[in-house]
């Protein structure tokens, strides 16, 4: 039903509506960690900032993104969100010739992966 209101109410959308209304409530437990929606949110507008400013993302350029199951894949998200920028999510899983086809597939202009991602392309 939402999605079919013009503009269309998104995600991100609510996402920053609860971020107005409940700053400090937790969004996120992750181990012994508690992230509120205040914290995601400025995770997220400096993650925007630099993927603009550092890395030269626009709106309308695809991301592929291979991060493990971490608070971090939230606000590389969110920030995406923010930017216009649409997000191919890559299983951090797959490897070799699968995972070479993945990311043809996606025609992504840049690829945000972490550390551990590393010299694992096989």
């Amino acid at each position: 039903r939402r999605l079919s209101r013009r503009p269309a109410v998104t995600l991100l959308d609510v996402f920053r509506q609860h971020a107005r209304l409940r700053p400090r409530h937790p969004l996120l437990i992750f181990q012994d960690l508690v992230y509120t929606f205040e914290d995601v949110e400025r995770l997220s507008n400096r993650a925007a900032w630099a993927l603009s400013r550092r890395m030269g993302l626009r709106e309308g350029l695809t991301v592929a993104v291979l991060l493990p199951n971490e608070p971090a894949y939230l606000w590389t998200w969110l920030a995406l969100a923010k930017l216009g920028c649409p997000m191919a999510c890559l299983n951090c899983n797959v490897r070799g010739k699968a995972l070479r086809h993945a990311l043809g597939a996606a025609s992504a202009t840049l690829l945000l992966a972490s550390d551990g991602e590393r010299g694992h392309w096989g």
